[in-house]
């Protein structure tokens, strides 16, 4: 009878790539499922659609008579689309997206029935929240949670249902969901760099938050996923030693796409500019078999709810093409890992990029304040950030010589560490003189023409500024992206706000504008000078020197996630109106349960699968190999069996040694287990989990990784990395 392995083999052969039969022009399919500006205006009755647009653009409520003309009009839109159903497409604190659906189809009498959607419908749901996390927030009994439409995030259609993304908010009030603190971070960064932006141009009166997100993942044949039950049920391989051929002779990055990955990636590009999504990049990634694909920059709130649909999609998709999508930061010990940066930036109602230079002193002294500001923000709140990408996934990526350190930091390059460095310096104490101002506007005027040359990257830092944009590079692969820009508009709005208000006290003393801009710079470059780090963040120097410069280091999840307890940052959510104390509180509790049964869920199947594929196979090979030292005893006598069979005995003891480590780390797993299991507190299980149960994963694997070498191949149970990470 064949083997999981064996069928698994069999399973993979003989497969051809599917094409798309689609021969036209990418902009063909742009946003054609989508109910975007356009579609609106050509539905809606012009006084609808003008209610609409303000309501996108300033938030403002609409009316149930406008509710019901858009409802009507998304309807009749979707209908000639071929939905049949609807749902509100929200994001729970899961970390995945939900849908409930509904069908447009209602009875009006015997034989009778008509397609009804009206504006009740659009504008709020009562989905059951029973089984979404809460943290606490409702009690047993209050089962009820509401849906409440974004108009900013466009509806689109996906196969036969009209998806409205939406808020999702308790019974009584309180988030639930990514989207509602997004929505809150980006009004109160775009009012705090509204604010800021007068002091340079009054036709200023919105500035949005962008994100142009970079996902990473890996391609598995469905086959070899199936015949990993690791794999299948974390998302990662718990076991497996490398292959001699990793990625060590870097021919796999930015290399000729295998032709079968070419045809899923086809295929999910097409789907994804059906629905709006703008993705215009794809390539091969460092470690086998892994991909990146990349869109164009969009509004922060539109991007995030993107990248979540796009990963929606790939995981339908590839598995048409006999894939499986990993998104997991670390599928396979040995080679990189998947991170999701996050270029960020923000871009003002005039058409102009706060952080990008100008073409004047007077608008690269504007790039100035922001760029300061942004970084002054990471320095002050740096724990915030880094609590905001903890995951079970990320810590196996974090610091791992492949991905930015737990320890947070900004690189900017040397010419501007420069000009911030003279900047700092130049800005003299008492009233400027006007040969000072003109100094220093001719200096701010050279930027541009240093950062024409500027070529500096650093991949090992996890906040970079590269060229007209900030990189938040820590960010795990599987991550809402809104988790990081939640905490990253948040904190940079309050920096925003205490810099107007330390300027405007400046000129209300006498100073003039510029002077207490320059002034109040100076003061931030210089109180934010130890966040900068240009050098190896991968280095144990590094370490040591963050260690002095009193930088955090928090390197696990459980640590990280004591942020969110702080009563620094519980007022600073609060002042913002982002989080209440209360919808805080529930986040770090629903973060150590996710924390606490992802590590959980690992050590069951790592027990499973040591105690039911590897230690019975590797029985039945010290049988195999029993049985030939006897066979030899029989045939050569004792004293020259003894000779002859020298290699079979010591197989036969690392067998055994190594067999017996494996059992009883499982075992010593198991009681650290039930010990952790124990305790009641959240912060203190996830803890134990962290420092007492996950200890064990390391001697568990590294036993069963040495076994796995022993074993002859034809009986070892389950797929290798050699077979997984090349198979085509």
């Amino acid at each position: 009878m064949a083997s999981k392995r064996e069928k698994a083999y069999q399973d993979m052969l003989g497969r051809s790539p599917k094409h798309i039969q689609f021969n036209g022009k990418n902009s063909d399919l742009y946003g054609n499922s989508v109910f975007h500006h356009d579609v609106m205006r050509e539905y809606l009755p012009s006084d609808a659609f003008d209610s609409i647009i303000e309501a996108i653009q300033t938030g403002a409520t609409l009316d149930r008579k406008i509710a019901d003309q858009v409802a009507s009009a998304m309807k009749d839109w979707a209908l000639t689309k071929g939905a049949t159903h609807y749902t509100h497409w929200f994001q729970p604190l899961t970390g995945a997206t939900a849908e409930k659906h509904d069908a447009f189809f209602k009875p009006i009498g015997p034989g009778k029935a008509i397609e009804r959607f009206d504006g009740d419908l659009l504008v709020q749901q009562e989905p059951d929240a029973s089984s979404f996390p809460n943290g606490g927030i409702r009690n047993t009994f209050e089962a009820r949670g509401y849906t409440a439409w974004d108009p900013s995030s466009p509806a689109f259609v996906i196969g036969k249902t009209l998806c409205i993304p939406t808020i999702f908010i308790s019974y009584t009030g309180e988030s639930l969901d990514y989207k509602m603190p997004l929505l809150k971070a980006l009004h109160a960064v775009d009012n705090a760099a509204s604010e800021v932006c007068q002091y340079f141009d009054k036709q200023v009166t919105r500035v949005n938050a962008t994100l142009g997100w970079e996902q990473e993942y890996f391609l598995i044949d469905q086959a070899l996923f199936n015949a990993r039950p690791d794999i299948m049920m974390t998302g990662r391989a718990l076991f497996g030693h490398s292959p001699a051929k990793g990625q060590q002779l870097d021919d796999h990055y930015f290399g000729s796409i295998p032709e079968r990955a070419t045809a899923f990636m086809r295929e999910f590009e097409t789907e994804a500019l059906l629905l709006g999504i703008p993705v215009t990049t794809r390539h091969n990634e460092v470690a086998p078999n892994q991909f990146e694909c990349a869109p164009i920059f969009e509004e922060c709130n539109l991007a995030n709810d993107h990248n979540l649909l796009l990963m929606d999609l790939m995981e339908k998709i590839a598995q048409k093409h006999h894939f499986r999508v990993l998104l997991h930061e670390k599928p396979f010990a040995g080679v990189n890992g998947s991170g999701k940066h996050n270029n960020w930036s923000l871009g003002t109602n005039t058409g102009v990029n706060l952080l990008a230079p100008g073409k004047n002193p007077k608008s690269n002294l504007q790039f100035l304040t922001f760029f300061v500001n942004t970084i002054k923000a990471i320095h002050d709140y740096s724990d915030i950030l880094r609590a905001s990408i903890a995951s079970a996934g990320n810590d196996h990526r974090l610091g791992a010589n492949e991905a930015p350190p737990a320890i947070i930091s900004v690189f900017i390059g040397s010419q501007l560490s420069q000009v911030l460095d003279d900047l700092e310096k130049s800005v003299k104490a008492g009233k400027m003189t006007p040969e000072d101002k003109t100094e220093l506007k001719l200096n701010i005027g050279k930027i541009p023409q240093i950062l024409l040359d500027n070529t500096d990257r650093n991949r090992t830092s996890p906040f970079a500024f590269t060229g007209n944009k900030f990189e938040f590079r820590a960010v795990g692969s599987s991550s809402n992206c809104a988790s990081a820009m939640i905490a990253l508009n948040t904190i940079v709005a309050k920096q925003l706000r205490v810099f107007k208000k330390e300027v405007d006290k400046r000129i209300a003393s006498g100073e003039g504008k510029d002077e207490a801009i320059l002034k109040q710079l100076q003061k931030d470059i210089k109180a934010s000078k130890k966040i900068r780090f240009e050098g190896n963040g991968y280095s144990e120097d590094w370490v040591k020197d963050a260690t002095k410069r009193g930088l955090s280091n928090l390197k696990d999840t459980p640590r990280a996630l004591e942020v969110w307890g702080h009563k620094e940052v519980k007022k600073l959510f609060a002042e913002l109106e982002i989080l209440t104390e209360r919808e805080l509180e529930a986040r770090q509790e629903i973060e150590y349960e996710k924390y606490i049964l992802k590590v959980q869920i690992e050590a069951r199947i790592m027990n499973d699968m040591a105690q039911s594929h590897i230690i019975p196979a590797v029985i039945d090979y010290q049988n195999r190999i029993i049985k030939n030292i006897q066979g030899l005893n029989d045939v050569l006598g004792a004293k020259a069996a003894k000779e002859a069979g020298k290699t079979q005995l010591l197989i036969l003891e690392d067998l055994s040694r190594h067999l017996n480590e494996l059992k009883s780390n499982c075992d010593q797993m198991l009681l650290a287990r039930k010990k952790a299991n124990k305790l009641d507190h959240a912060a203190e299980k996830a803890t134990a989990y962290c420092d007492e149960v996950k200890k064990y994963f390391e001697p568990i694997r590294y036993h069963a990784d040495k076994l796995e070498l022993l074993v002859d191949d034809s009986q070892w149970p389950l797929p290798k990395f050699r077979e997984i990470l090349f198979a085509r």
